[in-house]
């Protein structure tokens, strides 16, 4: 039961907290000693957090993920593992991080219970609502991006909240297309929000977000305020990167009909990792040692 367990707190998807850490990379704070501590520990309550969401979800969709072709073999779904000990454990992790994020103050403990909040709303109810599910999973990132900014006590970016919200919009939406069209007459059995989607109408939404997205960033790149706030004109040159990962992720969606597990995807598409790591390789270059 035990490695069933961990499963299901899903550590892969500790992955979508690296959001946590963009303030402290944009505020020119990467390098100092205190505030990575404070990014790390807000990075483990996000983790703490996410988890224990996780296995109340997987309490609540046992029924649905048994008509999944993948999500069938989740261990609360299979059985592996008992929902008592799931629910004991989500309550001890979900616990457990409000202890932790005492020590980083009640405004990140604010932040941290709006997005559990928001997070279980979304397991008991609202991800039955269109357009509202995914609205809801894209204010996750954005409120992890907020938390990592008051965790080390800077002022978070308005640039910084409308890119990230923006960017997790884009996933959503992928995410949502994939499972139509992956499990096609056994899609309302899974997830009842997406008898109100249809393909055309997601494809319609992505091409939405993705522009907004681009466009966005491009702006906040080439923006005088920001290169007077981060003394540096060139982070312009880190637009390729993310033309390269939103066409990259693109084709995963369109071509290789992928998109539904965007932490994994990242993860084992080569040249999508290779696109993130090399974008924030030449974000540190740019801002710590050729400004």
């Amino acid at each position: 039961m035990l490695p069933g367990l961990v499963r299901s707190m899903r550590p892969h998807q500790w992955t979508k907290n690296v959001f946590v850490f963009g303030a402290l990379v944009f505020s020119l704070h990467l390098f100092e000693r205190r505030s990575v501590l404070l990014a790390l520990l807000a990075f483990v309550v996000f983790c703490a957090v996410s988890s224990s969401i996780y296995l109340v979800n997987d309490i609540m969709d046992r029924e649905q993920d048994r008509q999944h072709p993948h999500k069938r073999r989740r261990p609360i779904a299979s059985g592996q593992v008992p929902v008592g000990l799931a629910a004991a454990a989500a309550a001890v992790l979900f616990a457990g991080a409000v202890v932790l994020s005492l020590s980083l103050g009640q405004h990140f403990l604010a932040v941290v219970l709006i997005y559990a909040v928001l997070s279980y709303a979304y397991c008991f109810g609202l991800k039955r609502i269109v357009i509202i599910d995914v609205m809801v999973l894209a204010s996750g990132y954005a409120l992890r991006a907020v938390g990592g900014a008051v965790a080390i006590q800077v002022d978070f970016s308005h640039w910084l909240l409308l890119c990230t919200s923006l960017l997790a919009l884009f996933l959503g939406f992928c995410k949502r297309r994939q499972e139509l069209t992956s499990l096609q007459e056994g899609a309302v059995a899974h997830r009842a929000v997406l008898a109100n989607y249809t393909v055309s109408f997601l494809d319609q939404m992505i091409a939405v977000v993705t522009a907004a997205t681009l466009i966005s960033y491009i702006f906040y790149a080439l923006s005088d305020e920001v290169a007077a706030r981060l003394h540096t004109s060139r982070l312009g040159f880190t637009i390729p990167f993310v033309l390269y990962g939103i066409f990259r992720y693109f084709y995963l969606v369109h071509v290789r009909g992928e998109g539904g597990r965007p932490a994994r995807e990242v993860l084992a598409d080569t040249p999508l990792l290779v696109n993130v790591v090399l974008y924030g390789a030449a974000v540190v270059v740019i801002l710590y040692w050729f400004p």
